[in-house]
């Protein structure tokens, strides 16, 4: 028979120790790593991270585990990773320290935004590893909280000079996403050969081939379940060869064994397991203090012990989760019931009321008003300490323990926006389904209306949101004008983004709606002005939206906007100053709401503002800092499970001219689009396609791209844009037609704008179509006006257009001045297409083109330039890191690679140096 469980070690796995051994070694070196170990229950999983600690004596050892329960504590386990470490928390910075405090619960504050809170965890860790490297363990990492799982997630990707390792065990199959992209560790079953061995050593007496065999097979070579299964089977069975029956799915039937060997015990110890079960925290005072409720002495705990399912210490931990959840499912409801009443009552109300409220809630045997009201509280407290996950699940049990429906549907509908702002839309969908079987009044039915079309939304960004949002302001509008208005707006912004994939409801439906909504009360808010604006635009032309969208853009420049307001609009402002060529207002308009959404973590609007600020960063010729830019967004849209917004990474890959990088993009993202209903992507994708043939001289296909997304005005910026690149291709493929024809289209907008940049590039597009001293006066024209704009990588165009019509005219010296100035510029910038067609023109007129040396262009990367910039600008190291989400560690490891690359000595020298990279060629 099966004897005792034994230790077995770590049998059949050597690589995967040898994985564990390399990453404990980087940390030792001062390097930081972070490790998913994957695999399914019983594995060994625990076992490899129990190894990791062992091996890492001259480490300092942090640890924590997830505990599943329907049961979500904002930031529970991130608190019991740090809690050994919070000594420190005074050395950090002030707002990360109040933001770390307020999640913990430790001090009463403002809501801290999910973001600054995994900043501060970062600062925690590196701090505590300045002294001594670190290593943080996390065990069933699917079960975290989800605010913890979001912080982790963020801190294992920006972990890099801190001496800091991270591993987590996530069991598969599993919904978890914030660990996604991380480097990973399969665990799979032990070999046959393995497995053999690790059931002969458990199993004294007689065995039989076959049914070695097939439990070897039938195991597929999981640790636990070789020691388990076996349990099950009788001497016979064992011996006789009567092998196993056909069996369910590996963690039930492991699940099973574990029930099986419960029933052997007495029924105190099984209480008491129970009580253990119920209380996901493991904390052995309150599990006592309930046990003491229900009559359970100390001496129940001896069997549950010996048996080694369960283990007293400072915390109450089973031997493996599986026991847990077989205690926990092989109870009565009304067992459950009265464990949970009895944990209830040993929970402190005033220390701990959220954990109280919840037993009470899993102790109610139907609706009960009173226990839902105290979970509609403790959601309150959850929503002020930042963590959304926990206020949705507390508002979730509160509606289905709330008895009066018309209560019930909008505790419903609280609970669905809660599941929506933590990340979860299935869930919000599902509750929303809830409310509309309710008794709703119409303000509730738009509400619903509005939740559903945002959800969508957010989810893909596609075509299914513009008619739920359009359906909803119409709903709205005799109910609460504000709100209907502010929906239309969202309506707008959703049908720029389905753009030529709108499916029945894109701009022009919207617009037309809009135009007949009720007036605003207060006609001056941004909001309104924005919504006006773009409703004359596409209803009457340029000519009646401008001047209404530059009065918004002023009122969002200036300082009366409140922030709830800047919150929801100032990424569309920002798309309204790009429409109305305003480099100014979209560079300011940007910054700010990048640095808005970081202070107070709106994690959805994040990715856009990054995205917007990364696009003029483009236009600007700054390559580098927009790459970071888009870095960033990549990793914030990773870890809130997001679609990446792709167009600064196409667009950038377009004006590098990268030719094969920018076609592959275009058609992965064109694929992901399509099948999401986004047709901005499309648009990004043909302008990217557009500017790269044009830098290259590959004229007619420029041309094809131009025609496509020029066809397309519900996508604004880029069709706009667009006419540009048409009327350059068309002029150079001998299409004037054409391009007279865009040029009215082109005029309209610019004309309307007024500004330098809109009036410089009609200047340099007129110039294509003309000749003599009336093209030379508009390049000149287009390069005094842009030179006066941010804009520099337009200003570099107007430069080589204006060289290579002075070569054409036999003026080559006068082209050789142009083209070099084209060429320095655009070879700076790292636009390859455009600073090789001017290479070429200069070569034309006999002159070679000084090349650029691979050292300058690659000294920095895109990270350490943007750094660099940042501490040339007068920020610390603790500023810098809390605009970029790394550690202060982090920022000195970059800057001192900065310094070498540079070769200076001083920050003071960094303004010197970094010009004289840009400037080297």
């Amino acid at each position: 028979m099966p004897s005792p469980i034994p230790q077995p070690g770590l049998l059949g796995r050597r690589n995967e120790c040898q994985t564990l051994d390399r990453l404990l070694e980087a940390v030792r070196g001062g390097k930081s790593r972070a490790l998913v170990v994957r695999g399914e229950a019983g594995v060994g999983k625990t076992a490899l991270l129990q190894y990791a600690i062992d091996s890492a004596s001259e480490l300092r050892v942090v640890r924590a585990v997830g505990v599943e329960s329907e049961m979500e504590l904002a930031f529970a386990g991130l608190q019991q990773l740090c809690a050994p470490m919070l000594d420190r928390i005074e050395r950090l910075p002030g707002p990360q320290r109040d933001a770390l405090a307020t999640a913990f619960g430790l001090r009463a504050g403002d809501t801290p935004d999910r973001f600054l809170v995994g900043l501060a965890a970062l600062g925690l860790l590196s701090e505590v590893a300045g002294d001594r490297p670190l290593l943080c363990v996390v065990d069933d990492a699917q079960w975290l909280d989800r605010a913890s799982a979001q912080a982790l997630g963020l801190v294992a990707r920006r972990l890099v000079a801190e001496s800091v390792a991270l591993v987590f065990a996530v069991r598969v199959p599993s919904e978890e996403q914030e660990l996604a992209r991380l480097p990973e560790l399969v665990v799979e079953g032990l070999s046959d050969a393995d497995a053999r061995a690790l059931l002969g050593s458990v199993i004294r007496g007689p065995l039989d081939d076959h049914v070695r065999d097939r439990i070897v097979a039938e195991t597929r070579g999981n640790p636990l379940a070789l020691l388990e299964l076996p349990r099950g089977l009788t001497p016979a069975e064992l011996a006789g060869g009567f092998g196993l029956p056909h069996a369910p799915p590996l963690a039930g039937r492991i699940e099973d064994s574990f029930q099986r060997r419960l029933a052997s015990l007495p029924p105190g110890t099984r209480q008491l397991l129970l009580v253990a079960a119920a209380e996901p925290a493991g904390e052995p005072v309150l599990v006592w203090r309930a046990a003491d409720r229900l009559g359970i002495g100390v001496a129940e705990a001896t069997p549950a012990v010996a048996a080694g399912l369960l283990e007293f210490g400072a915390r109450v931990r089973f031997r493996h989760p599986l026991v847990r959840s077989a205690v926990y499912r092989a109870a009565a409801p009304e067992d459950r019931r009265r464990v949970h009443e009895a944990l209830a009552e040993a929970t402190d109300p005033d220390v701990d009321p959220d954990r109280r409220a919840w037993h009470r809630a899993q102790a109610a045997p139907g609706p009960d008003e009173n226990v839902a009201s105290e979970l509609e509280r403790s959601a309150g407290r959850a929503q002020r300490r930042g963590g959304v996950a926990a206020a949705a699940a507390f508002l979730e049990r509160a509606t289905a323990l709330t008895p009066d429906p018309a209560r019930k549907a909008q505790r419903a509908l609280a609970a669905a926006q809660a599941k929506h702002d933590a990340g979860a839309p299935g869930a919000a969908l599902a509750l929303l389904a809830t409310v509309e079987g309710g008794t709703l009044d119409e303000v509730q039915r738009a509400r619903v209306d509005v939740l559903r079309a945002r959800i969508a939304f957010a989810s893909s960004r596609g075509n299914d949101a513009p008619p739920l949002l359009l359906k909803a302001a119409k709903r709205l509008e005799p109910l609460d004008v504000t709100l209907a208005r502010e929906t239309y707006l969202e309506a707008f912004s959703a049908a720029i983004f389905a753009g030529r994939l709108a499916t029945g409801v894109g701009l022009r439906e919207v617009a037309e709606a809009a135009r007949h909504a009720p007036r605003s009360s207060c006609p001056s808010r941004p909001a309104d002005l924005l919504l006006d604006g773009l409703t004359l635009l596409i209803t009457e032309g340029h000519a009646a939206g401008v001047p209404v969208l530059k009065r918004a853009l002023t009122a969002f420049r200036g300082e009366s906007v409140s922030t709830e307001e800047e919150l929801r609009w100032l990424w569309h402002a920002c798309r309204v100053a790009m429409k109305l060529w305003d480099d100014e207002s979209w560079f300011v308009l940007s910054t700010r709401a990048v640095q808005l959404a970081r202070d107070v973590g709106t994690l959805t609007v994040l990715p856009h503002a990054l995205n917007l600020h990364a696009g003029i960063h483009i236009f600007a010729g700054e390559f580098a800092t927009a790459e970071a830019l888009r870095d960033e967004e990549h990793e914030v849209s990773a870890a809130i499970g997001l679609p990446d917004v792709a167009y600064t990474r196409l667009i950038l890959a377009g004006w590098r001219g990268q030719q094969a990088e920018t076609a592959q993009m275009i058609a992965a993202s064109e694929r992901d689009a399509i099948a999401r209903g986004e047709g901005r992507t499309i648009g990004a994708g043909d302008y990217a396609a557009a500017v790269l043939y044009n830098g290259l001289g590959r004229y007619a296909d420029a041309l094809a791209a131009a025609r496509r997304f020029t066809e397309q005005p519900e996508e604004l910026a880029f069709s706009t844009w667009g006419s540009f690149e048409l009327i350059e291709a068309a002029t150079r493929t001998g299409r004037s037609d054409l391009a007279a024809e865009e040029l009215v289209q082109l005029s309209e907008g610019t004309s309307a704008a007024g500004t330098d940049w809109a009036l410089g590039v009609e200047a340099h597009a007129r110039a294509l179509l003309s000749e003599d001293e009336v093209a030379e006066d508009l390049y000149r024209e287009a390069i005094e006006r842009l030179t006066a704009t941010r804009v520099r990588a337009w200003l570099a165009r107007a430069h080589l257009a204006y060289g290579e019509w002075l070569r054409r005219q036999r003026r080559r010296l006068d082209a050789r001045e142009q083209l070099r100035t084209a060429h320095d510029m655009l070879a700076a910038m790292g636009a390859e297409g455009f600073a090789e067609r001017a290479a070429r023109e200069l070569l034309a007129t006999g002159e070679t083109a000084r090349k650029v040396t691979v050292e300058t262009r690659s000294a920095l990367t895109a990270q350490e330039a943007q750094i660099a910039r940042l501490a040339r600008d007068g920020l610390s190291n603790p500023e810098i890191g809390a605009r970029l989400f790394i550690s202060p560690r982090t920022v000195e490891y970059h800057l001192h690679k900065v310094f070498g690359k540079l070769d200076i000595g001083s920050r003071t020298e960094l303004g010197g140096a970094l010009g004289r990279v840009s400037a080297s060629v």
